[in-house]
């Protein structure tokens, strides 16, 4: 995700040659926004053994070997330890009743803090559709995701926020009350499922249960192991009868993909919960330098990534070099992209709002509008406090809520609610138009917004 009211892109719009060639040398040095660092946790490992090992023989063999069992990850035989050093870990690995040792690797969102509270005014005296919201089909009676759980994995959701449906029941992978002191999380709640109450922003699915599951930190870090045990958490609870079922996971978090991840254990976890019937929608990433099939979770083709665009038309450009404003359903500047694979599954499903609008300023550089949505301390995120913020972090979460909405229409396989998604994206053919973005590249393919259709 990106914060603040307009984000000065590090990337510059295309220019005159001799205006590129001056400030090239600056460009480089500057790092794309929300880029994933790709180090485990150190000392901290997930530990997968053979069909058939039972949690407390799981237990067991890390206790014998020297580690320290963490979480128990049952929904793929597996378990999460510290591991103090190399000789344990090859203690472990030696382990007849280990099948591989893997690092628990790091995924978080690079940002300097939470976000202010919001324009509490605003939500106390009306409502508002914001532009995202807008873009994807407002709802209406019978298209409001009615009956269905969305489970936001993140930093946790402002639980007391008056215009959020939070069900009691939550995850907190670091044992505390799954309260979002980041912005983050209630950012992306908003967008899926701000209620239809008169106040504050509307979200693409107001009639579903918002489910809070914390994985990522107050600062903005986690795990996969984090992500493993909400997968967990969600299948069992649907197993246990959770009503209503939790049927779509949002995940505005990410980082590179690294040897052995799609054989490795978080993937093999997204697709426990893919064939059990749970949709994982997926921020494809914000490094428009990569492709989603270089990114996890995005790059596994279980899920649903969704990359960026923008919900309108931007400012009249007032770049001497660029005479053209950018336009309503343009690629985000920031956007990992990547054409979607029929035989493999990987690859974008589908572009959603990242951003309100982008404008290029006279320094030839894009900024971006924030997505309006809820704050948390109450009322909405606003331009004016800085707490609108840009990202496929953004974008993925109105895919989320169509995708309720698609569940409550009856479509319920998760492919089904893909080839719909694609079936149904608007401009599918011709966008997302291109980037002004110097580190825009055409991925192959333009698989179109997503939109609701009745």
């Amino acid at each position: 995700m990106i914060r603040l009211r307009t984000f000065p892109s590090p990337y510059l719009c295309v220019l005159g040659a001799a205006l590129l060639s001056l400030t090239l040398s600056n460009v480089a040095a500057q790092t794309p926004p929300d880029m994933i660092a790709p180090s485990g946790l150190n000392d901290q490992f997930i530990v997968s053994f053979v069909p058939g090992a039972s949690a407390a023989e799981r237990v067991e063999a890390a206790r014998r070997a020297g580690a320290t069992p963490l979480a128990d990850l049952g929904l793929i035989g597996a378990l999460s330890v510290r591991i103090p050093g190399d000789a344990v870990l090859a203690a472990l690995q030696a382990d007849s009743a280990v099948v591989k040792v893997t690092p628990d690797r790091r995924i978080f969102l690079l940002q300097a803090g939470p976000g202010p509270a919001g324009n509490n005014l605003l939500a106390e005296t009306s409502e508002v559709v914001p532009a995202g919201v807008a873009r994807v089909g407002e709802p209406a009676s019978g298209a409001e995701g009615t009956g269905v759980g969305i489970l936001i994995g993140d930093t946790g959701i402002d639980w007391t926020h008056p215009d959020l449906n939070v069900s009691t029941d939550t995850f907190d992978a670091f044992g505390g009350d799954c309260m979002d002191r980041h912005g983050h999380g209630t950012h992306v709640a908003g967008t899926a499922a701000a209620l239809k109450n008169g106040i504050g922003v509307v979200g693409v699915a107001p009639g579903a249960k918002l489910y809070c599951g914390k994985v990522l930190s107050d600062t903005g870090s986690g795990s996969d192991s984090n992500i493993i045990q909400l997968l967990q958490w969600a299948v069992e609870k649907n197993a246990a009868g959770a009503e209503p079922p939790i049927r779509v996971i949002n995940l505005s978090l990410g980082r590179d993909k690294q040897d052995g991840d799609m054989d490795g254990p978080l993937r093999e976890a997204i697709k426990a919960a893919h064939d059990a019937g749970v949709a994982v929608v997926v921020a494809a990433g914000n490094d428009a330098n990569t492709e989603v099939k270089d990114q996890a979770p995005s790059g596994f083709p279980e899920v649903i990534a969704v990359a960026s665009t923008t919900a309108e038309d931007g400012g009249a450009s007032k770049c001497p070099f660029v005479a053209r404003r950018i336009s309503a359903d343009t690629a985000s500047y920031f956007t990992t992209d990547g054409a979607f694979d029929q035989d493999s599954r990987i690859g974008v499903t589908v572009s959603a709002p990242g951003g309100t609008r982008e404008s290029i300023n006279i320094f030839c550089r894009i900024s971006c509008e924030g997505i309006l949505s809820t704050a948390i301390g109450g009322g909405t995120t606003t331009t004016l406090g800085g707490s609108a913020a840009c990202g496929t972090s953004m974008a993925a979460p109105h895919v989320a809520g169509l995708v309720a909405r698609l569940i409550e229409a009856g479509i319920n396989d998760v492919e089904s609610i893909r080839a719909r998604l694609r079936l149904d994206a608007v401009n599918a053919g011709t966008s997302p138009f291109d980037s002004s973005s110097a580190a825009y590249t055409y991925d192959g393919e333009r698989e179109g917004v997503a939109v609701w259709h009745p």
